[in-house]
């Protein structure tokens, strides 16, 4: 507890990372005040319909994503998955467009360029969500809409066309404010959002599975075991998200079938799980998809049963899309993450080889070969923890409370913090204070091993 508080002191002692922590946390609260204000001309005593649509399934994930803004009518209910959508997309076309794929050769004009298409591309993904929003909240809470109750007053057409471009201007907002965290702030700003949005969910989780167990049985007791349970599931997913450091070159050698081990043992700096969480985001952003599109045919049930069969996170088809869904999109970013060649280059440069391989292509295939195969375990292991919350909510824990056994949320929230503290951490180390952790540096998503 002493090293602790002497830790905060620390912290607190330098002036540029007390700067950044308070500007982090005064944008993360304009955030929540945001997420508040709901939507001018509608009542938000008459949002019942809509919170109960999103008390569970795809939706109620949505909602935690964003802060509870969807299912309050807020400015910024849409959060900002729209802008995670636009990144996916520019992402891809960072694979596939040779025009993309030279902006991300440029370094920071290219980056720059890269941006500006994903801000452009964020709105015009709003433009076509809001409206869908719109409707489903006609539809889920009719008397919510001052301008359907009361047309004299409102008219409908002005409504939706002015709110649609508050909702535009809601979701440049929050993205405005999540570049100015990773700016100004600690942190990934959009990650740190969609995070605060997850941990305004768990007290409410924690509290309504309490009271399940009073009231539903297994008491007390049964509560503190799911607590276990879950340090257990956080323990397991702090290790995926970290993956392993340093993979011994004896170890790479023997699953390509190398058995030329060398006597000096090495290390090859590749990780386990070198995707971090990203493939859990994008394949959640994908899943998210049926649920917007049904959105605007709120009374037809072809689209609705179409939609229920993949929006209801404890069907077998949805856990199976979503699982597959991981495991290609892990392979996916490893590969845009992870450049064999360069890394053979530099091994060659900085006078590095791993024994019994020869410099240049032969360990570039070398390190692709071991990439590809243990991507596979780190692939499965991510999906399977990703589709735990089904788990977990078959074996009688509450809904809200089941998200949180693996899943896209826990996923996210350790990364997220591992990530800052790991920031805090380096500000620290820099100016010759001991870290947060005395056993060794904490590792986040994107630290890399040492090389050869």
């Amino acid at each position: 507890m002493k090293n602790f508080i002497q830790t905060l002191r620390n912290i607190f002692k330098i002036d540029d990372l007390r700067t950044r922590i308070v500007n982090t946390l005064l944008f993360l609260l304009i955030y929540r005040l945001a997420a508040h204000v709901v939507l001018p001309g509608v009542d938000p005593t008459q949002l019942a319909g809509l919170k109960n649509q999103t008390s569970g399934g795809i939706l109620g994930l949505l909602d935690m994503f964003a802060g509870g803004a969807f299912s309050q009518a807020s400015i910024v209910a849409l959060g900002i998955m729209p802008y995670i959508s636009a990144s996916i997309v520019v992402q891809l076309l960072g694979i596939a467009v040779p025009y993309f794929q030279k902006l991300q050769k440029e370094g920071e004009s290219g980056r720059k360029k890269l941006n500006q298409f994903t801000r452009i591309l964020t709105v015009i993904v709003v433009v076509f969500q809001a409206p869908g929003y719109l409707i489903n909240l006609k539809s889920q809470a009719p008397g919510a809409i001052i301008a359907y109750a009361h047309p004299d007053i409102i008219s409908p057409a002005f409504f939706m066309i002015s709110s649609t471009l508050i909702i535009v201007a809601g979701t440049l907002f929050i993205m405005w404010l999540g570049e100015r965290i990773t700016e100004k702030g600690i942190g990934n700003g959009i990650s740190l959002i969609i995070m605060t949005g997850i941990i305004a969910r768990l007290p409410f989780a924690l509290r309504d599975e309490f009271l399940s167990r009073l009231n539903e049985g297994g008491g007390l007791v049964l509560f503190l075991v799911e607590i276990v349970a879950l340090f257990a599931v956080v323990v397991s997913v702090i290790l995926l998200v970290q993956g392993t450091r340093k993979i011994p070159v004896q170890f790479a050698k023997k699953i390509v079938g190398n058995k030329q081990y060398g006597g000096v043992r090495q290390y090859i700096p590749l990780k386990v799980n070198a995707a971090g969480v990203m493939p859990i985001v994008f394949a959640q952003a994908i899943m998210f998809i049926p649920a917007y599109v049904a959105q605007f045919f709120p009374e037809s049930s072809t689209w609705q049963g179409f939609a229920s069969s993949l929006t209801d996170f404890h069907s077998f088809w949805y856990n199976f899309i979503f699982a597959t869904l991981i495991i290609l999109f892990t392979y996916f970013y490893t590969a845009i993450s992870v450049n064999p060649s360069q890394m053979a280059d530099d091994m060659k440069k900085n006078g590095g080889f791993i024994p019994g391989v020869k410099p240049g292509r032969k360990t570039a295939e070398f390190i692709d070969d071991v990439m590809s195969k243990i991507t596979l375990p780190g692939s499965f292991f991510l999906a399977f923890v990703a589709i735990m919350p089904t788990f977990a909510k078959l074996s009688g824990v509450n809904s809200n409370f089941a998200q949180f056994y693996g899943g896209t949320s826990l996923l996210i929230l350790v990364g997220v913090v591992l990530d800052t503290l790991q920031q805090i951490e380096s500000h620290l180390l820099m100016r010759h204070y001991d870290g947060l952790m005395k056993s060794g540096r904490i590792k986040g998503r994107a630290t890399a091993g040492a090389a050869v």
